[in-house]
């Protein structure tokens, strides 16, 4: 109840959207959008089922998100995390996000992390 809404029409289009990911049709992971018109996006709920780590899903989830978010006409994607979140900290990392001083006051955050996107041609 503390932390920063993620609320379903934050993550609805036009404001936003919301991506599960699926292992032999059923929900294994999910990652959403939220648009802030010129300001950076947020990344906000990934999340990969415990069944499902280790299959490349959270990179993949986060390549989608990534996309989406370009050919929205995003710049800058930003995303917060906590620090027990190790596997989460490390693909972050790895995918090019640089960690940057807090951006909000998430209550549950330990790092905050952003990425520029090139733009969609």
């Amino acid at each position: 109840a503390l932390s920063i809404s993620a609320a379903d029409e934050e993550m609805t289009p036009p404001a936003g959207l919301f991506l599960v990911a699926t292992v032999d049709g059923e929900p294994a992971g999910c990652g959403a959008l939220k648009f802030h018109g010129d300001a950076p996006a947020e990344i906000k709920r990934m999340w990969v089922a415990p069944s499902a780590r280790g299959l490349g899903l959270g990179r993949r989830l986060l390549a989608e998100l990534e996309a989406h978010a370009a050919a929205h006409g995003v710049r800058v994607l930003r995303l917060e995390t906590n620090r027990t979140l190790r596997e989460a900290i490390s693909l972050y990392r790895s995918a090019g996000y640089r960690e940057v001083a807090a951006f909000n006051d998430e209550p549950y955050a330990h790092h905050w992390f952003e990425k520029s996107l090139e733009p969609q041609v």
